[in-house]
C-alpha cells in the first residue's frame, strides 16, 4: 500500500532549481534517472553535463535546457530525496497514537537504511540516498547558501526538520533544544552513514547502527522511560 501511494506522488520542487520541469518529458526523466546513476558512480566533482550527455546519447545543450548548472541539479536531487522522505515519514507515522512511538518511528525511518520506492521519475532511491549522504553538504556549504535559502531552495529539507521538532515537543514540551536535536538527527544520520562506509574504525561497526544510536540519543535527551513517559 505504501509503495502504491508513493508511486503516485509528485514532489513539488522549487521552480528556481530548474529551467524546464524535468518530469514534463521523457528526456527530462532520462536526465534525472541517469544523473543519479552517474553522480553515484563518479561523485559531484567528476560529474559533468558532457559525461551525462554521452550517457543518455544526447547533447549538453539539451541538458542545459533543463538545468542551469550541475549545482542546481544537485539541489534538485536533494530536494527530491527530502520530499520523498517527508512523504514516507507522514504516511508511516500518521496513524500512530503514542507521541513517543511516533517520534521513535520517525527517527528510525530518517536514520535507517533507504528503501527503493519508485517515484514517477523512476529515480533509484538507494542511489539517491548515496548521493545525499556523500554530497548534500556540498549543496549548502558555499557562499551562495544565504541567497539560495532566501529563494526557498532548502524549503523541503527545513520542513522535514520542523516536523521532527513538533514531534519532539509533543513528547517533552519542556525540552530546551528541539530544533538542535531534530537537525542533529537528520544531518547526523547522513554523517554516520558516511563514516560507516569510509571510516569504520571510528564508528561502532557491527555492534550498532545509526538508527539505534539516534533512538538511544532521543530517549536519553528527552528522558523517556520504557512506557513512553518523560522521567
Amino acid at each position: 500500500m505504501l509503495d502504491t501511494l508513493l508511486s503516485e506522488i509528485k514532489i513539488n520542487i522549487n521552480e528556481g532549481l530548474f529551467l524546464k520541469d524535468p518530469e514534463s518529458s521523457e528526456l527530462g526523466i532520462e536526465i534525472l534517472f541517469n544523473s543519479v546513476v552517474l553522480l553515484d558512480e563518479l561523485g559531484f566533482e567528476q560529474f559533468t553535463f558532457k559525461k551525462l550527455a554521452q550517457k543518455i546519447k544526447s547533447t549538453e545543450s539539451s541538458i542545459y535546457r533543463y538545468f542551469e548548472n550541475k549545482h542546481k541539479l544537485l539541489l534538485y536531487l536533494c530536494a527530491l530525496y527530502w520530499g520523498m522522505l517527508e512523504y514516507r515519514l507522514v504516511l508511516a507515522t500518521n496513524s500512530i497514537e503514542s507521541d513517543t512511538k511516533r517520534l521513535l518511528k520517525a527517527v528510525d525511518l530518517i536514520t535507517g537504511p533507504p528503501e527503493n520506492i519508485n517515484t514517477l521519475t523512476k529515480v533509484n532511491q538507494l542511489l539517491l540516498r548515496n548521493i545525499v549522504v556523500s554530497e548534500f553538504t556540498k549543496a549548502y556549504h558555499n557562499k551562495m547558501v544565504d541567497d539560495e535559502n532566501k529563494s526557498g531552495f532548502f524549503q523541503i529539507y527545513k520542513r522535514l526538520i520542523l516536523r521532527v521538532v513538533e514531534m519532539i515537543k509533543q513528547v517533552n514540551p519542556n525540552y530546551a533544544y528541539p530544533n538542535s536535536l531534530a537537525s542533529t538527527i537528520i544531518d547526523g544520520a547522513l554523517h554516520q552513514h558516511y563514516l560507516k562506509e569510509h571510516f569504520k574504525k571510528i564508528t561502532d561497526g557491527d555492534n550498532s547502527t545509526p538508527s539505534l544510536f539516534f533512538k538511544d540519543m532521543v530517549i536519553n535527551q528527552l528522558k523517556i522511560d520504557t512506557n513512553g513517559r518523560t522521567k
